[in-house]
């Protein structure tokens, strides 16, 4: 494990590469592939025309055509990452299909064995998670242009045209405006480490810096994402089998597994950048009540087994939040709170966008089925299966509440 013990300038907590976190992208995959070899050609064309497929009806005979292909020759991580998300979106479009009720609670053979082994290899379980379509599911147009959304594109889509580019794209976005702050960690915990107030305070100013950017970056959802396309459209295609009344037990992997298996769909909880930012400041979730810190801890389960290393590295550091209590330096603690402050803009912001996504398309829809009550079920869930509103609210009130000098911000 990582420690620091060298002087702040050039600290020997070191973000290795065994972390697979790169200095641009933070935790995205840097320049994911866009080809896989020939011999997986027949993948390809049904990933790539995937919105055709389901709105012609053919989308489910075709994958069933499928032969079943070794996965021997995807050699190297990014093949591999490449791969996963293709088989992630071919899962996804079989199952939910035309999103009218019609779900398949079988994998077929074909893909789910292959789709099985490559999780298994990449650690991660076989479903299409943030990891896939979020941080290994993007390109640049101009390879030699900047990383702003004119420039980039998704590498495959759902139905609903343009909305999947934009929520995964301003996602990805927002990762990279927080990335900057990772590389600050090493420089945090040696200045910890070495007793240095001067050089600390700086750098949890420039952590909260850029997860100022990060939010208004957010801010990009409202221009590239519709509500109505979102909630009908596109969510249903990252729906998990995990507390889903629609798949209440699950789907049977064909040729996998004997009987079915529970998986949560893509989340935004499965982003390790926010994550990593509780852990650095010393936030505790589980005091927010223990079905918050249990979601986010199974969360964890979803992202790559690097990346949760790293988390675990963090966790072992000095603690931040303790060293800078028992200094009681003012301005070393009001740029702590700067941090936090920024944290919990950021959870708050997304609960603005969770109400205006989920919640009033979720209360529209009720109200055209002539429904009296609340909606529930998969309506008021997110594709993680939480009982969402609840979740955000108790993660960012925890958040708040760890404010070291000017208590609640609402």
């Amino acid at each position: 494990m990582a420690r620091a013990t060298a002087s702040p300038k050039d600290s020997s907590w070191k973000i290795t590469a065994e972390y697979h976190i790169d200095e641009d992208v933070g935790f995205a995959l840097p320049n994911p592939l866009e080809e896989l070899p020939a011999e997986y050609n027949a993948w390809m064309v049904i990933a790539e025309n995937l919105p055709a497929l389901i709105e012609t009806g053919q989308l489910r005979a075709e994958v069933e055509k499928l032969p079943l292909l070794s996965i021997d020759d995807l050699q190297g991580h990014k093949l591999q990452r490449l791969a996963r998300l293709v088989l992630g979106y071919i899962t996804m479009a079989y199952v939910w299909n035309q999103r009218d009720g019609d779900v398949s609670k079988i994998l077929p053979r074909n893909i789910a064995i292959p789709y099985c082994k490559l999780s298994e290899k990449l650690g991660l379980p076989p479903i299409l998670l943030y990891a896939d379509c979020v941080l290994a599911n993007w390109k640049k147009k101009d390879p030699n242009g900047p990383m702003t959304y004119e420039n980039m594109d998704i590498l495959f889509s759902f139905p609903g045209g343009d909305c999947g580019k934009g929520f995964f794209l301003v996602s990805l976005l927002v990762e990279i405006a927080a990335a900057s702050a990772i590389k600050v960690i090493p420089i945090i915990f040696s200045a910890v480490q070495h007793q240095d107030q001067d050089t600390l305070q700086q750098a949890l100013l420039d952590v909260a810096s850029s997860l100022k950017k990060a939010l208004e970056v957010f801010h990009q959802i409202h221009e590239h994402v519709d509500p109505e396309l979102f909630f009908n459209v596109l969510r249903i295609y990252l729906s998990g089998w995990k507390g889903n009344p629609q798949l209440s037990e699950g789907l049977l992997y064909e040729g996998v597994w004997d009987s079915p298996r529970k998986f949560a769909g893509g989340s935004a909880a499965q982003s390790s950048i926010f994550q990593c930012f509780d852990v650095l400041l010393g936030i505790q979730q589980s005091t927010g009540g223990e079905s918050a810190a249990e979601f986010l801890q199974e969360m964890r389960t979803y992202m790559p087994p690097a990346h949760r290393d790293f988390l675990r590295s963090v966790e072992s550091g000095p603690s931040v939040r303790e060293f800078v209590l028992e200094k009681g330096d003012a301005d070393l603690q009001g740029a702590y709170d700067a941090c936090v402050k920024a944290l919990v803009s950021l959870r708050s912001y997304h609960l603005r966008i969770v109400t205006k996504y989920i919640v009033i398309p979720a209360r529209r829809k009720a109200e055209e089925n002539n429904k009296s009550e609340e909606p529930s079920g998969l309506e008021n869930k997110g594709t993680g299966g939480t009982d969402l509103m609840n979740f955000l609210k108790t993660v960012r009130n925890t958040t708040e509440k760890s404010l070291l000098k000017e208590g609640r911000l609402m």
